[in-house]
């Protein structure tokens, strides 16, 4: 069976930002949920202490990495949510994170959130994400 995926977009403007507003997958279909994904290098220590742009690329890496464990790809991303220490500073290196997800072709459901700090001190940004094959 194939799986297929169709965006939801009551309003135009999601798509504009790289986003739809739901993604509805039907047929049968194998689901991984994926933990919070940081700037943690092989060892589990954080890497790129202030620095966003290293962070949220590090952070991609990695649930890159989860990803191709499971025999997926950013490409079967239906579901993000970004957490962040400071909305501002991501805005300014989003870029990092629209280019991968160009690149993948996917515009999953995505929801940013501004937290006070992250489970480990110095981490600035952390992807969650629900990926779908």
């Amino acid at each position: 069976m194939v799986v297929a995926r169709t965006a939801v977009n009551p309003w135009a403007w999601s798509g504009a930002l790289g986003y739809n507003q739901g993604e509805l997958v039907s047929g049968q279909t194998r689901t991984l949920y994926c933990a919070g994904q940081t700037a943690m290098n092989a060892e589990g220590k954080p890497e790129h202490a202030g620095d966003m742009g290293a962070q949220l690329a590090l952070s991609l890496d990695n649930l890159e990495a989860v990803l191709a464990e499971a025999g997926m790809s950013l490409a079967n991303l239906v579901r993000l949510n970004v957490y962040t220490t400071d909305v501002d500073v991501l805005f300014q290196e989003y870029g990092v994170l629209a280019g991968r997800l160009g690149a993948a072709g996917v515009a999953p459901a995505t929801t940013m959130l501004g937290v006070t700090r992250l489970a480990i001190p110095n981490l600035l940004v952390e992807v969650e994400a629900t990926a779908v094959a």
